[in-house]
């Protein structure tokens, strides 16, 4: 790995990376790749947990295409030299930003979305000019070695490497001198790899996670509200990490609304044969969520198959916050529901936990709106929708807390990997006396005047 990360150094120093031209054959590169050998993508990941092509493509492919695209259109605009004012202290000068790759980065990605979480920031990476290894999530073994193989047998490994492994080999990466550090996956690794980055001084971006909650309040369109709330909570069998993660619903319309979950959840026919679920991702995660179910609690499905690692959809009702399957992030297809009568109690019990990588609230009332969105801190969210906020790549993507550090996709994916570097550029035909000895009243009074203090 030494040796890998010593020929990125090399290649980077070189400034290949810089050239404008060169980063967009990369990306065209990366985009040729993937479209031609999306049939390799699809079996790959169906045999790791059973995703469904349409899911696979919808959720995770097409979002990966719009990104090269959108980088590839605004890439010279992005990467401009940007002229600013420049104060009357440093007058004649011109003043402007010019943003700069960072290096060799690192991408750790996920296993929950393994292409999308691997791939999105490694298009940012190479946008923004670096040189990029990548250590996709050894839990999906298909995906990853089917990235390895297609990346590795197409780009110089000095552009971009996958690197396959557990945690010692990521481990051996975390000890290398980086530029900086993507990272998406827990909150409890993301503090291993925080600590790592930081005796190194190693910039990162901890894409995390954390309850996110979805707020129904009394006045909510209740049949589009459980719509949107099941589709966004059950998509890859709740394995998201901006899924709403428990429901909190006003007191008054609890029972409808269970009544419209439990419907439209019946509609949906959740089932890998119908190419809309999939599987846990593994047997560990499988016995961790099979424990979350309190059947005393269960309003709605509670059936697991440890032979297929399948857990139906299930609503969990009369829940509070001190219940087991409140403590931590969920993932998984489990939905409890907790009901509220005031707003503002609400609000102030959220406050108490972890701030959310979302939140959502289903209202009609802008004044509700308002109140939600200014008091309650989150990375991002929608209102009356769920999970739909991570498509429009105009929007910053990230967590706030403990659920995460910067953000990304599109320009902002863009300058998470780059330097802004702040110049002021001055000619030589004048200079001001008013800074240099011998310092006088009269300067400082000059001073003073100009400065407008």
């Amino acid at each position: 790995m030494q040796q890998l990360f010593k020929s990125q150094r090399e290649f980077f120093n070189r400034n290949v990376t810089k050239e404008l031209s060169f980063r967009k054959r990369q990306l065209q590169k990366l985009e040729s790749l993937l479209k031609a050998h999306e049939d390799q993508l699809f079996k790959a990941i169906y045999s790791d947990f059973k995703k469904s092509e349409f899911d696979t493509f919808t959720s995770e492919l097409s979002i990966l295409y719009h990104e090269i695209k959108v980088a590839k259109k605004q890439l010279r605009n992005w990467a401009r030299k940007k002229r600013i004012p420049t104060d009357l202290a440093n007058f004649p000068a011109k003043s402007y930003i010019l943003p700069e790759p960072l290096g060799v980065c690192l991408v750790i990605g996920a296993w929950n979305y393994p292409y999308l979480l691997s791939l999105n920031p490694v298009i940012s990476a190479i946008a923004a000019g670096n040189t990029v290894i990548l250590k996709p999530s050894e839990l999906p073994a298909a995906t990853s070695a089917v990235m390895a193989k297609l990346i590795n047998s197409n780009f110089a490994p000095e552009v971009l490497k996958v690197v396959e492994g557990g945690v010692s080999e990521t481990t051996a990466l975390l000890e290398l001198p980086f530029d900086k550090i993507f990272f998406t996956g827990s909150t409890k690794v993301g503090k291993i790899v925080y600590t790592a980055a930081a005796k190194q001084l190693i910039p990162v971006t901890l894409e995390l996670g954390g309850k996110s909650p979805a707020i129904i309040c009394e006045d909510a369109n209740l049949k589009m509200t459980a719509k949107r709330l099941v589709w966004g909570k059950f998509l890859n069998a709740g394995q998201t990490c901006i899924a709403p993660d428990y429901v909190a619903v006003h007191k008054n319309i609890e029972k409808r609304f269970l009544e419209l979950l439990k419907a439209e959840i019946e509609g949906e026919q959740f089932s890998i044969k119908n190419h809309n679920y999939v599987q846990i991702i593994n047997d560990d995660n499988f016995v961790r969520l099979t424990n979350l179910i309190d059947p005393s609690k269960v309003y709605f499905g509670g059936k697991t198959d440890p032979a297929s690692r399948i857990i139906e959809p299930t609503i969990l009702h009369h829940c509070t916050f001190k219940d087991d399957i409140m403590e931590e992030e969920i993932f998984g297809p489990l939905l409890p529901v907790i009901t509220f009568e005031d707003i503002a109690n609400l609000i102030s019990k959220i406050k108490t936990l972890p701030k959310p990588l979302s939140a959502y609230v289903f209202t009609e009332k802008s004044a509700t709106k308002r109140k939600v969105l200014n008091e309650l801190s989150f990375g991002g969210g929608a209102v009356n929708d769920t999970v739909m906020h991570i498509t429009n790549i105009k929007l910053p993507f990230g967590g706030v807390g403990n659920s995460g550090i910067g953000s990304y996709h599109g320009e902002f994916g863009f300058k998470a990997f780059s330097h802004q570097k702040s110049i002021i550029d001055k000619p030589t035909w004048l200079e001001l006396p008013l800074k240099y000895y011998p310092h006088s009243e009269g300067s400082l009074k000059w001073i003073r005047r100009l400065l407008k203090l």
